[in-house]
């Protein structure tokens, strides 16, 4: 075939073996496709099924067009694709034009690998003045990520959602869960696929950024409701050892008549790896354990990790029944780590859930040993996976392909065995705790904190803008670590100061979560069972520090109506509670370029404080509306600089309008 077709609602165009499929794909939305294989393929993908759109579709002479509400493709002879505004056609983004010397680089490019695979290019055109957010959770200290190079590949700390939200006002998916990368150049953007068998994204568009985002909910999933549970505050470290110890902290905040809504058992408190259930040592009773912190009003939340040992009494049924990552050649295991009962390093393997069959395996053990105790809420750590051949993708084998082609949709999948063995039991409340994410995750009920980060200011800086560009990646229920995860000695004046501005910032991140690896630490050399760091409960800092952090839990109990009025939006409209300045206020021009401020839904305006020993700093306040200073009430005119007093017991805090908000006791 040669030329135009059109077939339902799909405009299809092909030439030199080249088929390219545009389609729409929800409101103001088209999914495009292109392959030089015989077919296109619809999995794996992080699109749902669209409701059914009736497009316009016309094929002139030279060209095409398909165009599905605000938003309008059009394709010439020669199959260039360029993408429009319905209204005025005006260009959003179109396929770049490359010459080297006389010769004509294509836009979209297959460099053969093996069979059906290709090393895919997509390339459009650049524009000087764009700005480009989300992409995911990254740690390169950026808002504003026009000009870097995203690798897309997901690593502890770095989350690969490879959707960007433009200020050239689209949204633009690049489905496909293969290890690549895209870069964001000045010259021109292209999007790199290592292993795929066919370019395949979603672009949509919108009047505002909000519109953007519900699209891309629309396209990929809404998030369910999140619990007022999970808004409250969340105790956790590295470790604790045993079920008397968790239950005297958790009896510790009660006497101080602290709030609290969550309490976290981490690693090793299994028998081993694989096992998926508690070690009857150190926790003996777990059903009087939940029913002791249930009659205190705290849920229980426990790590699972997606490891198993070769020792590992499932480890023998999973191998013969196919339901472990495999590897290509050389050692067939994914990761050497410390386990329970063992003084030195051993292989684990991961569990593999692009298999249905281990994505019920897995539930089915969790059901067993940790659910019919009555928890309900996981914490799925380790599941970028965190892999020691995280170099060499190719080398792993998953049951839906190579790791080079699908490596990235590993915890989407992970995340799908909780949420369907969750609804399967008729569980509505679901949350959970996870270390990465894919596009879709947040259909699952998926809570992303930023991993094992350091403890130091300049970290705290770092995540405000990772919490940020992932919220506009379609993750609204964000946290961190307050305190950062690796060092922070409770003893040390910096880490005291540290905590407290945390705690300050985190009060206004969609979740609310302590944790840490905190100094003085059990030496490494010691079995795993003793391997733990120092206290970290809100007690821990000193007097002064406790004093302000105990506010500080006290406010965010206060605020608990207006977050969940910000979830209940995340969940209709999959507008992240937590955003840029410039989501709410698109035609002030300053206000894409603060990096350092956000808003906590629409009434809540946030400038933590980032630096050490710092007491004051500058804030904008967005024109077009008058703000109110949280501590003081004093009343501020919009569009303008301000000097912001920021003594340690608080940060800048500033309230829209006339919006009457809880923020003093």
């Amino acid at each position: 075939m040669r030329g135009f077709r059109i077939e339902g609602d799909i405009l299809i165009w092909e030439m030199n073996h080249e088929t390219v499929m545009i389609q729409p794909w929800g409101r103001d939305s088209l999914r495009v496709r292109s392959t030089i294989n015989p077919k296109i393929h619809d999995e794996p993908s992080a699109l749902l099924p669209p409701k059914k759109s009736k497009p316009n579709i016309q094929v002139e002479d030279g060209r095409a067009y398909i165009e599905n509400g605000r938003i309008k493709a059009e394709i010439s002879e020669k199959g260039r694709i360029r993408f429009l505004r319905s209204r005025d056609n005006s260009i959003l983004l179109e396929e770049a034009e490359i010459y080297y010397g006389p010769y004509l680089y294509p836009a979209r490019h297959y460099k053969p690998i093996s069979s059906s695979l290709f090393r895919l290019e997509a390339t459009f055109k650049a524009y000087e003045d764009e700005r480009i957010y989300g992409l995911g959770q990254r740690q390169h200290g950026l808002l504003n990520q026009k000009g870097c190079i995203i690798e897309l590949r997901q690593r502890n700390t770095e989350v690969s959602i490879p959707f960007l939200l433009s200020s050239r006002g689209y949204g633009f998916l690049w489905n496909n869960p293969s290890i690549g990368q895209v870069e964001l150049g000045r010259n021109r953007t292209r999007w790199i696929s290592e292993a795929s068998r066919q370019i395949d994204y979603f672009i949509t568009t919108g009047d505002s950024p909000a519109d953007i985002m519900e699209r891309y909910a629309d396209a990929t999933g809404h998030p369910p409701m999140l619990p007022e549970w999970a808004a409250g505050f969340w105790q956790s470290k590295l470790r604790y050892r045993s079920q008397e110890e968790l239950l005297s902290v958790a009896r510790e905040y009660k006497r101080r008549k602290l709030p609290i809504s969550v309490i976290v058992i981490d690693y090793f408190h299994w028998t081993m790896q694989g096992d998926w259930k508690f070690d009857q040592e150190y926790w003996p009773d777990p059903e009087a354990m939940v029913k002791e912190l249930e009659e205190m009003n705290i849920k229980l939340a426990v790590s699972i990790w997606p490891t198993v040992n070769e020792n590992s009494v499932n480890f023998k049924e999973m191998k013969e029944r196919g339901l472990l990552v495999r590897t290509e050649r050389g050692v067939p295991a994914q990761r050497s780590f410390f386990d329970t009962r063992s003084r030195g390093p051993v292989y684990v393997h991961f569990y593999d859930p692009t298999n249905p069959e281990a994505r019920r395996f897995i539930w089915e053990k969790v059901r067993e040993n940790y659910y019919r105790y009555g928890i309900k809420v996981w914490w799925l750590d380790a599941c970028e996976p965190d892999l020691f051949d995280r170099d060499d993708p190719e080398n792993l084998r998953y049951h839906i392909g190579n790791g080079l082609e699908v490596g990235c949709i590993y915890p989407l999948m992970h995340q799908q065995a909780f949420y369907e063995g969750m609804k399967r039991e008729g569980e509505e409340e679901i949350v959970l705790l996870c270390r990465s994410a894919w596009a879709g995750s947040q259909r699952y009920g998926a809570a992303v904190w930023s991993g094992d980060i350091r403890s130091t200011f300049n970290d705290l800086k770092i995540q405000v803008k990772a919490g940020l560009n992932i919220g506009l990646s379609g993750i609204p229920w964000w946290t961190t670590d307050i305190g950062g995860f690796f060092d922070g000695n409770p003893e040390d004046p910096y880490f005291r100061e540290l905590i407290i501005r945390w705690f300050q910032y985190g009060v206004f991140c969609p979740l609310f979560r302590l944790h840490g690896y905190r100094e003085p630490k059990t030496p490494m050399t010691k079995p795993p069972t003793e391997w733990t760091g120092g206290p970290n409960e809100v007690w821990s800092f000193g007097e002064e520090a406790y004093k302000i952090i105990r506010e500080t839990l006290l406010l965010r109990e206060r605020l608990k109506p207006y977050i969940m009025e910000q979830m209940r939006i995340a969940h209709e409209r999959g507008i992240p509670p937590m955003r840029p300045l410039f989501f709410d206020f698109p035609e002030d021009k300053i206000c894409w370029e603060i990096e350092d401020e956000f808003l906590f839904g629409p009434d809540i305006l946030v400038a933590p404080i980032l630096e050490y020993g710092a007491r004051s700093r500058r804030v904008y306040l967005p024109k077009g509306v008058d703000w109110r200073d949280a501590w003081t009430e004093e009343r501020i005119e919009g569009g303008r600089w301000i000097e912001a007093e920021a003594p340690l017991e608080r940060i800048p805090v500033y309230i829209r309008g006339e919006r009457k908000l809880p923020i003093q006791g």
